[in-house]
């Protein structure tokens, strides 16, 4: 399978504590590296990762999703929101049973 890239646009939130990783491409093993690194070194109140363009996700990346999760419990109080989710990616977290795990919303800084 060819690989396809991952570009991720790190910019910070509209509020204080909020930082915003808006990705653009497939979530897939071949290009998940650099998403888990910025997810697990991101030390913000509120992480949002902005999906809006992202067509698809494979269990690689869902496992990298579950992950950017579990850090962020392991920090009080520290939130994980996806904006943008299409249905393809919300499908494949509903078949894995991990969408119960975080918060959507639909755009950028609304609830």
């Amino acid at each position: 399978m060819k690989s396809e890239p991952l570009t991720i646009d790190d910019t910070p939130g509209s509020q204080d504590g909020e930082r915003i990783l808006r990705l653009n491409g497939p979530l897939l093993l071949s290009n998940l590296f650099e998403f888990q690194t910025k997810a697990r070194a991101d030390t913000s109140h509120n992480l949002i990762l902005d999906f809006t363009n992202v067509p698809y996700i494979d269990s690689a990346g869902i496992g990298a999703l579950v992950g950017a999760h579990v850090s962020r419990q392991n920090g009080a109080g520290r939130k994980l929101t996806l904006v943008g989710v299409n249905h393809r990616v919300r499908q494949a977290l509903q078949v894995t049973h991990v969408e119960q795990f975080f918060k959507f919303t639909d755009a950028t800084g609304t609830n």
